[in-house]
């Protein structure tokens, strides 16, 4: 416990405690020494009276905020606590902020949901699989039948990064690499898509995570020869795409793209844009996405 400051005496002699003090301190009682001793503004802990003290700040509970907890290979926090359950349009990803939800759940109450539904006996297993949910993105959700072969894998904790492709094309090596996160911070907390890692396909506008409406500019950047570029514009609620344009020419080294697509029936926070170019030995031989808000 902190004690109050006293102010130096201004009537003693030199008018200055530093001069005052070597002379006239044997004079001094024990009594006086005391109030000297709680007059100098510092507590039992060492700290200076009337100074900030910085202690760490006491973690919330029930928040979707990680709690410190030993770290995965990928760096991100793991915790033991159930995911939490906040709802709405504008619910992040826990620990991962600007990273927007793609598929399978359009929200963290739904992740949450299911969570809970697995611990009480559920069923859904793949969502603790970051393999299966990828190739579940790319044939149940994106509608690539063909895209069936796992081509590299990097998982951690909390992040997971997996190569897909084609095995109709396995001299074209990855159709592209879905980037993954654990949606919550749960123990039991499903994978969740958020993106692709691109690199001679990629898809920059509109830019991830902007708001989009309809019709939406695509575009970005390909490297290839007589490619012909779809684009689809999708959401997890619905089956079929909520708009497409087909077919663009496009190609060379490192050459910008860009197509326009109408679409309608957006309902859920996040859409998937999704451009794809194939033809010459898979119908589909690769792919890259996006992330855009509605409304």
């Amino acid at each position: 416990m902190a004690v109050r400051r006293c102010d130096p005496p201004h009537s003693l002699p030199g008018g200055s405690m530093r001069t005052w003090l070597p002379t006239r301190l044997l004079g001094l009682t024990a009594a006086t020494l005391l109030v000297l001793t709680a007059c100098s503004g510092t507590d039992a802990s060492g700290d200076t009276a009337g100074s900030p003290t910085t202690r760490a700040p006491a973690t919330p509970t029930g928040t979707a905020a990680p709690s410190p907890a030993p770290t995965a290979d990928d760096g991100a926090p793991a915790s033991p606590s159930a995911s939490p359950a906040p709802s709405g349009r504008d619910a992040p990803l826990p620990g991962f902020p600007g990273l927007q939800p793609l598929w399978p759940f359009a929200t963290l109450a739904e992740a949450g949901t299911w969570e809970r539904a697995f611990r009480d006996g559920g069923g859904r297993p793949w969502h603790r699989d970051p393999v299966q949910t990828a190739l579940s993105f790319t044939q149940g959700y994106l509608g690539f039948a063909g895209i069936d072969r796992v081509t590299s894998r990097d998982i951690g904790a909390r992040q997971a990064r997996i190569g897909v492709g084609a095995s109709a094309s396995e001299g074209t090596g990855t159709a592209a690499v879905i980037h993954l996160v654990r949606y919550g911070t749960g123990a039991d907390a499903p994978w969740e898509v958020v993106g692709t890692d691109d690199a001679d396909f990629s898809l920059t506008t509109p830019s991830y995570g902007s708001s989009a409406g309809s019709p939406l500019r695509a575009g970005g950047r390909i490297t290839g020869v007589d490619e012909s570029v779809r684009v689809d514009v999708r959401q997890p609620s619905s089956e079929q795409a909520l708009g497409s344009t087909c077919c663009l020419s496009a190609g060379g080294k490192n050459r910008p793209w860009t197509s326009s697509v109408t679409f309608t029936g957006a309902t859920d926070p996040v859409l998937t844009v999704v451009a794809s170019t194939g033809g010459h030995v898979a119908e589909v031989e690769r792919f890259t996405v996006t992330a855009v808000r509605t409304g």
